[in-house]
């Protein structure tokens, strides 16, 4: 009896990886479209069909764009590193945090679905580690028109998750309070929101243009996440207090990090401290669950790299503390405690269903090299 061809989604299986082979460049979009579908067509897929692992943000950027083209009903959630370097002494900028909150909100509560699921990520933002997903799933604040709602409850829940107090809102992040009115700028949306409270009851919420204040549209409900990967909350403040001196000792009089967070200020470059905030932190891969991993070329190389940058940036700031030359106090935490470990990340690798993209030709009499036909043109 003559076998039947399995399908490349019925091959890619954990602990499995696989080569595409001839996978030209632009026409990544086109494989991983199809490859997600299918997927997706599998009896019990998992929640998120594929996850590709870009080498960049750039590049992120210009798969996500392919996939519009070829794939524009296909659901893509991305997912970028933080902008700014290790042990940076600045924050990362609010849209940044905006978009990855609100791509670990949606997979925190998704369900396995048979309709297909993208999520693009980098090589930086896949290494570092992230709060836990049943913390990210409770963060969220659903209102709708006719609840009964305390603005000042939800004003405390804005600045407890990392929002800003304006006078006009214009960037992702921040709000603003006019009598019963409050605007915000919520992570995931295009637009801002204009909620209109009467007493403590919510009447209306309506998308409005930044600039003109003109109303766009009526909400019938609005899901809220976090713009801040930690709260700064009497709970929070008390385990980073614990972990800082477990970690460092006792606190010296200038150290302006220890002080700020104690009195529930923010301060400049405080998401370096992440994990003194969470009682355990979790990965993508958690929130991945068993979804099929995409590995585009060269994202291998620039883990090594990053890994690497990220051993510099540490031993750089630990001589610094060890021979201070002035300036603010710099203590910074061991790379593991906020990133994986090159050993953890070749483990992850290695338990997914893996599939290694390449442009190059598929070697001969190899089975684990399936043929993607995109060669390039001359």
């Amino acid at each position: 009896m003559k076998q039947l061809v399995r399908s490349p989604a019925e091959l890619l299986i954990p602990g499995r990886a696989l080569t595409f082979a001839n996978v030209a460049e632009g026409a990544e979009g086109l494989v991983v479209s199809d490859l997600a579908r299918a997927i997706a067509a599998r009896p019990k897929p998992s929640a998120v069909s594929l996850a590709v692992v870009c080498r960049d943000g750039p590049r992120m950027q210009q798969l996500a764009r392919a996939l519009e083209f070829f794939a524009p009903d296909l659901p893509v959630l991305q997912f970028p590193a933080w902008d700014c370097q290790p042990y940076d002494r600045v924050s990362p900028h609010g849209g940044i945090l905006a978009q990855r909150l609100t791509t670990l909100a949606r997979l925190s509560r998704l369900a396995g679905s048979d309709k297909p699921l993208i999520v693009l990520t980098t090589v930086n933002a896949i290494v570092q580690r992230v709060p836990a997903r049943e913390m990210i799933a409770a963060q969220a604040l659903s209102v709708a028109p006719g609840h009964v709602v305390p603005m000042d409850g939800v004003v405390s829940w804005l600045e407890h998750n990392g929002y800003n107090r304006s006078s006009t809102v214009r960037e992702p992040g921040e709000y603003a309070v006019r009598g019963g009115i409050l605007d915000l700028f919520p992570a995931g949306l295009d637009q801002p929101v204009r909620f209109d409270f009467f007493g403590d009851s919510l009447e209306s919420i309506r998308s409005f243009d930044a600039e003109t204040q003109r109303t766009l549209l009526d909400m019938r409900s609005l899901d809220l996440v976090p713009i801040s990967e930690f709260q700064l909350v009497t709970e929070t403040i008390r385990r980073f207090r614990m972990g800082y001196v477990a970690a460092f000792g006792a606190p010296e009089r200038d150290d302006p990090l220890y002080e700020a967070v104690s009195e529930g200020r923010r301060h400049p470059g405080m998401e370096h401290w992440l994990p003194l905030f969470h009682e355990r932190m979790d990965t993508l891969f958690d929130y991945l669950g068993d979804a099929p991993v995409a590995i585009e070329p060269q994202s291998e190389d620039a883990a090594r790299e990053r890994f690497k940058q990220i051993a510099d940036y540490y031993e750089a700031r630990r001589e610094a503390l060890e021979h201070p030359g002035g300036g603010a106090v710099y203590k910074p935490l061991p790379p593991d405690r906020l990133y994986l470990t090159e050993d953890e990340w070749t483990g992850r690798l290695g338990q997914a269903a893996l599939a290694r993209l390449t442009p190059f030709a598929m070697p001969e009499g190899s089975a684990e090299v399936i043929d993607a036909g995109a060669r390039q043109g001359r």
